[in-house]
């Protein structure tokens, strides 16, 4: 195995096709496609399944390939250091529940290590997606919260997946409201307060258990009931219809602006939030810095 090859299929994972990725290497078809097979052959996998409509990387392949970009990462870090050889094109990848601190500790990164290249990806999605992304390697940190309902699930599950949790902060659960909500005058709401108000939450598609909720206290009844997939139209929702969600309490004025405030929520419940990644891998240097910007923007919750 060498660098070569590793940035052989690199390259043609990027790109999606031999041909693109040749014209890019400056290289030939043929030196590519012989590359990858002499790599599949010596460490016996199948990186890119062969169809009628080109190459599609396999699972196994996805994992090979997070392990390879580390690899070709560190080296472009030795050239860099040693050789005065600028190599930098940044990859780093986020899986995220919908919080307003994720976002500004992933812009942080960018305006650290952005440059004039980089591939970056923020996904804000469903937390059991969140727990695939990072076993799979394909985000390299994930950010969710456990409570006293959910925490023995989602731990079982992180460790099925050979990953680790790791504490950023215990939020006392607050309502997200608008601030021209009839309770928004409220130093604290009780649940009962809000029965007459639409409940949003953030639906999880085929794992809909309360288990993977992203909004705590999901198992209560309500009456009215809305799912949506964004935090954009949640917010839209809460200001158009007084609807409400409940959350961490921690909120970014600068994203979600004047209109969305948060009031604490009076339960006797907890909101564990930290972040999983994939046992005894080292973090990345944007990895470093993403941990680094998120302790950051959740210091007074610590």
């Amino acid at each position: 195995m060498t660098l070569q090859q590793l940035k052989y299929i690199v390259t043609v994972a990027d790109n999606g096709t031999i041909s693109d990725a040749a014209k890019k290497l400056f290289i030939s078809q043929p030196t590519i496609t012989n590359a990858i097979k002499e790599l599949e052959k010596e460490i016996q996998i199948t990186i890119f399944n062969r169809t009628n409509k080109g190459i599609i990387v396999s699972n196994i392949g996805n994992e090979f390939l997070a392990y390879a970009r580390q690899v070709l990462e560190q080296a472009n870090l030795l050239e860099e250091k040693f050789l005065n050889v600028k190599k930098q094109s940044p990859r780093f990848s986020v899986s995220t529940q919908h919080y307003s601190f994720a976002v500004n500790a992933f812009v942080d990164v960018i305006r650290e290590f952005g440059g004039k290249q980089y591939d970056f990806t923020l996904r804000e999605t469903q937390t059991y997606e969140i727990i695939e992304d990072v076993s799979r390697l394909k985000s390299e940190i994930g950010i969710l919260y456990t409570s006293s309902k959910n925490e023995e699930v989602i731990r079982k599950f992180i460790k099925q997946n050979d990953l680790e949790f790791e504490e950023l902060f215990v939020a006392k659960p607050h309502v997200f409201i608008s601030s021209k909500h009839p309770l928004a005058k409220r130093e604290e709401i009780a649940l009962e307060e809000l029965e007459e108000y639409p409940y949003l939450s953030f639906e999880q598609g085929d794992y809909n258990s309360f288990y993977f909720s992203e909004e705590i206290l999901s198992t209560i009844d309500r009456n009215k009931n809305i799912k949506v997939r964004d935090r954009a139209t949640l917010f839209n929702l809460a200001v158009g219809l007084n609807g409400y969600t409940v959350s961490t309490g921690v909120i970014s004025k600068e994203l979600n602006g004047e209109n969305i405030i948060a009031r604490p929520l009076m339960v006797d419940e907890y909101m564990n939030v930290g972040v999983i990644r994939q046992k005894e891998m080292p973090l990345s240097r944007y990895g470093n810095a993403y941990m680094n910007a998120l302790k950051k923007y959740v210091l007074e919750y610590v």
